[in-house]
């Protein structure tokens, strides 16, 4: 994550400080020293130490035993009040949990944030092929099921935004060329469903189909996510449609 530029005196509105202390979190860096905070923040130690105390006072930030800092609890409680996602995942979640045990594999609830992925719900299929996402992760609209879906279904200038930008590369297979992405978003509107074969990683397939509000704009996106060569993809994309269709009704489409 690239980080703005410190302020050599430590000055500057305090919540923008207080955001950049956060946000130096990520997946690969989930607990961080003193010193690794003010480097991924770009922040001074003086300034990171004074705002770790307050965000500690308040709950944003916990410190284990080995000295670390990591989120608190207190700020994903904020966090899963979003309306968005809170909303979304509240009415998606039984259909969700039907899609999982029918299927045994791993199963997707994803938003577009932007011209990225935010995934807001993961179930895990007991012995399904691992994957890379996490609820609360972000990652690229090029890539996964849900990401093709939403990138699908997007604004024209959203989808000109990421179709104009660097395209991240996973595999030998992820689609990077523009107008091959171009080719495979239009397949997606037109078939309802999208199928990422390997594009994360070498030995995963995702199916995904879009989910639609009371007005039918696609709000969300689900997915299926089975080893590669375990199943044909059509047949998955008719049970993911299905769960698709379900949760759009229980947000208010009538399609």
């Amino acid at each position: 994550m690239r980080q703005p530029r410190a302020n050599p005196g430590g000055t500057g509105p305090v919540l923008a400080r207080a955001l950049r202390l956060l946000g130096a979190f990520s997946a690969r860096h989930p607990a961080m020293t003193l010193s690794e905070l003010s480097r991924r923040s770009g922040l001074p130690v003086s300034t990171v130490h004074r705002m770790a105390g307050e965000l500690l006072a308040w709950g944003a930030l916990e410190r284990g035993e080995d000295g670390r800092y990591r989120i608190g609890l207190r700020l994903w409680e904020v966090a899963a009040l979003a309306p968005r996602g809170q909303g979304l995942r509240e009415r998606a979640l039984p259909f969700l949990e039907d899609l999982s045990q029918i299927t045994r594999e791993n199963v997707q609830l994803a938003v577009r944030e932007g011209t990225e992925v935010v995934f807001v719900e993961r179930i895990a299929g007991s012995g399904a092929v691992p994957v890379l996402t996490r609820v609360g992760g972000r990652f690229a609209l090029t890539a996964t099921g849900v990401g093709l879906v939403l990138l699908a279904h997007a604004p024209d200038d959203v989808r000109q935004d990421v179709l104009s930008g660097p395209i991240p590369r996973y595999t030998e297979y992820t689609v990077t060329d523009p107008a091959r992405l171009r080719e495979l978003l239009a397949d997606v509107r037109g078939n309802g469903y999208s199928i990422s074969d390997r594009q994360v990683t070498d030995d995963a397939l995702s199916v995904g189909a879009p989910v639609r509000d009371a007005r039918g704009t696609v709000v969300a996106a689900v997915s299926l996510v089975v080893r590669h060569g375990s199943s044909a993809p059509h047949p998955l994309a008719a049970l993911v449609r299905t769960s698709a269709r379900a949760i759009s009704r229980a947000l208010g489409s009538v399609d």
